[in-house]
């Protein structure tokens, strides 16, 4: 019996219905939600205010990487509360202070600014950019090589840097400095440094283009190319850093350092928190008063944040993302071959964000897959994104899959 079936049927009056009246009244609409309210959530299950209950292999977007309430993380946050909200970065404050070291001391990289978003944190890079190129006396280095099929952030500067054009449609004149070439493609990289490149921007997975993964070689053959030419390897790990992919950041797969990173999403398993880290000789370029942010590394997200990173350092947790995620992908590929041939086009990914690509456009599927109590979301136009948080079970998986075996077989 689907989760429709067993639902409680809506009433034009019900207090579901009047909540999402209320936020067509008063929202922008620049979302498309379905019609219902997430009210509450617990590990890997949200439920609505109607009673539905749901499996949430999204996660927000990847962001709850330890599931819902996550009963270290409330504490944390909970005791901060008590003690300190906020006091902007007019002063020092210790959650702050500790998640810095912790970042620091698992990335490799000396040092961090923290902010609110992704977006954000990739500004925040290509403002360093900029300024690392003026300090080193080539201010006519200005320009950013990014890859289609890309996504950095939703501001002007970063939707510029993203290599898709429905995202661009509407906010033209973009601004200057960025040029797209195909992701994987070395050469193609290569040809476009010009005398005012600086630096290049690459995702290891790239998310939101469907959750592709760079080739092998790739991202280490970028950083060979960086050091030859003098530019700057930035390496956006909004969603693939925090032990998404298996490792605690995507590029350490590779085997290189890059020369900044962006980070968010999972940092705060949901509580916006942000952060730009880079190497110590670029850091120095940010001095007092060129870069900033009111509520940046905020003393409750930031404790909440360390709770996060404390428990995503124990030994053995990100080795059990690897094996969940091989798991994960082993199963989808038995459901690929008892499907009609073609219905999944593939499947991929790493760790725990992983991508099926179907024959067709996901939005109805994934309508279906929520009426079956499944939560998921698109990357691109064919490819489901699964990005459970990492306490998710292999029963829960299989159970993911198996709903959304049911829902294929049946269109």
């Amino acid at each position: 019996m689907s989760q429709s079936e067993l639902s409680p049927s809506a009433s034009s009056d019900s207090a579901t219905d009047a909540l999402i009246q209320k936020a067509k009244r008063h929202l922008l609409q620049n979302y498309k939600q379905p019609p219902f309210v997430l009210a509450r959530g617990q590990g890997t299950r949200v439920w609505d205010t109607e009673g539905r209950e749901y499996l949430d292999l999204i996660g927000g977007i990847a962001t709850c990487a330890l599931g819902h309430c996550h009963p270290d993380v409330v504490a944390a946050a909970k005791a901060q509360l008590d003690s300190l909200w906020h006091v902007s970065n007019a002063f020092y404050s210790q959650p702050q202070i500790d998640l810095a070291a912790q970042l620091t001391e698992w990335s490799g990289l000396e040092r961090v600014f923290f902010c609110n978003s992704g977006a954000e944190a990739n500004e925040a890079l290509l403002k360093l950019t900029r300024k690392v190129m003026k300090d080193r006396g080539t201010p006519e280095r200005f320009e950013v090589i990014t890859f289609d099929s890309s996504f950095h952030g939703r501001t002007l500067a970063t939707v510029t840097a993203t290599g898709q054009a429905k995202y661009h449609k509407g906010f033209e004149p973009l601004p200057a400095g960025f040029t797209h070439v195909p992701y994987g493609d070395v050469e193609a990289v290569r040809k476009a440094v010009g005398p005012a490149t600086a630096a290049i921007l690459v995702e290891p997975i790239q998310g939101e283009g469907g959750v592709r993964l760079a080739p092998p070689g790739f991202l280490k053959a970028l950083r060979a190319l960086c050091d030859e030419l003098g530019l700057l390897l930035l390496v956006d790990e909004v969603q693939t850093g925090m032990g998404r992919t298996g490792k605690p950041f995507g590029f350490m797969h590779d085997g290189f350092v890059p020369d900044g990173i962006s980070v968010a999403k999972a940092l705060g398993n949901g509580l916006p928190i942000g952060a730009m880290l880079c190497k110590e000789a670029l850091g120095a370029s940010l001095t007092p008063g060129t870069h900033g942010s009111t509520f940046g590394g905020n003393p409750v997200a930031a404790a909440a944040a360390n709770a996060v990173v404390r428990i995503l350092r124990r030994p053995g947790l990100l080795d059990e993302v690897q094996e969940k995620g091989a798991h994960f992908q082993a199963r989808a590929r038995e459901l690929q071959a008892r499907l009609p041939a073609g219905r999944i086009h593939a499947v991929r990914g790493q760790g725990l964000l992983l991508g099926v690509e179907l024959d067709r456009d996901v939005a109805p599927v994934i309508a279906q897959l929520r009426g079956e109590g499944l939560l998921v979301n698109a990357a691109g136009d064919r490819t489901l994104r699964f990005a459970p948080p990492f306490i998710v079970t292999v029963r829960e998986l299989d159970e993911g899959l198996s709903i959304l075996e049911r829902v294929l077989a049946a269109n």
